[in-house]
């Protein structure tokens, strides 16, 4: 059986330092194809993207409270915090990439893959070497240099084991401030509610819905609430149909659901400010966005640090965040063979826990014109 790679508070908080930035990453790609929909089209897969992306925060105010209770810190701007995208995820015995794309069959294929359940075939394949693959690798080992997991679901499992393995030898591993707690007051989301960790069973119990809403590995379809996971929530873009209670994985039975792969912006995938014509109002506008998506993340830094108020600005920022998707997204970039550009995530390296150092994530900036 594969050793513990989680020994001590300072693995744990190691570990939940990777668990933010593996639940965060998978918001700008969601966000992309979100944004990507032309007004007043595909309004079934807008719906099921925004839902996830909600969940998405609510996975990562339930990874803070964890880390808050153990005495660690959520920081949401340090460096390397969004990664450079594409970057990997693993699948099993394989990493897949994740691109910012627009809505589209590779979109979705990808969603599904994020979201897949993964249960490792034994204890020894839990951890596996990561490949040299020169892009940033989520999902990995903080305290096991080279290794990454074999699912999002199995690197969760090692740190409830390890939250269990450190509780056992120290008993005051959670004394971290009650008062740094976000509660269920301070967020809404149609699929789960906030748990304030205050131990080990509500820590744990945090982890295993985060590991459960994304893969559904412990209900199937739905969880106990009659929430679909999100696995099966991107399914049902690939299969053409709602699911029912009842229904088979790979049968949905309910209403049909059509999408227009065609009434989508084609941005550029992964596109980096490098792409951008120098000097160019266009790139003056995605490095705007940057800056507003570091006042986004500096926001919800400052939520996760006793101001647990500004989490609901925080999910509201998330989708003010349109003007300036729509400032980049309708416009073609020159020199991408008709492809249009897209913000690049590449955060601002100076930027602090101060959503006052740059401009609101709502600000809009000066119209692009074609």
């Amino acid at each position: 059986m594969t050793a513990s790679t989680i020994n001590n508070r300072d693995d744990l908080i190691s570990y939940l330092h990777v668990a933010m930035a593996l639940e965060h990453a998978t918001i700008p790609p969601y966000l992309t194809a979100y944004y990507s929909i032309q007004s007043t089209t595909n309004s079934d897969a807008a719906h099921i993207i925004r839902v996830v992306a909600v969940e998405e925060m609510l996975h990562l105010t339930l990874v803070a409270n964890v880390l808050n209770a153990i005495g660690g810190q959520p920081d949401l701007t340090r460096p390397g915090f969004v990664p450079s995208y594409p970057a990997y995820l693993p699948d099993g015995e394989n990493d897949f990439t994740v691109d910012l794309r627009p809505l589209s069959p590779e979109a979705v294929e990808t969603f599904c893959k994020i979201e897949r359940p993964g249960q490792a075939p034994s204890a020894d394949a839990r951890l596996l070497r990561t490949p040299d693959s020169g892009s940033p690798v989520l999902a990995f080992s903080p305290t096991a240099e080279g290794m990454r997991f074999y699912s999002i679901g199995e690197f969760y499992a090692e740190i409830i084991e390890g939250l269990e393995k450190v509780a056992a030898g120290d008993p005051k591993l959670f004394s971290g401030d009650p008062a740094l707690q976000v509660g269920p007051e301070y967020f809404y989301s149609g699929g789960g509610a906030v748990i304030v960790v205050s131990d080990l069973d509500s820590a744990c119990r945090a982890l295993r819905f985060i590991a459960a809403q994304g893969e559904g590995l412990d209900s199937g379809i739905y969880d106990a609430d009659g929430e679909l996971a999100h696995y099966y929530r991107f399914r049902q873009l690939q299969l053409g149909r709602y699911y029912q209670v009842g229904d088979d994985p790979d049968a949905p039975s309910g209403p049909p659901l059509s999408i227009s792969w065609d009434d989508v912006y084609k941005v550029k995938v992964s596109a980096r400010l490098a792409d951008f014509p120098a000097g160019s109002e266009l790139a003056r506008v995605a490095r705007d966005f940057n800056a507003q998506y570091g006042a986004f993340l500096a926001l919800l830094t400052r939520a996760f640090n006793g101001k647990p108020g500004l989490l609901q600005d925080a999910v509201c920022d998330m989708f003010r965040l349109r003007d300036g998707f729509n400032r980049l997204v309708r416009n073609p970039l020159p020199g991408s063979d008709g492809l249009h550009a897209a913000p690049t995530f590449e955060i601002p390296a100076a930027f602090g826990a101060d959503p006052a150092a740059a401009p609101a994530a709502g600000e809009s900036a000066q119209e692009v014109t074609r």
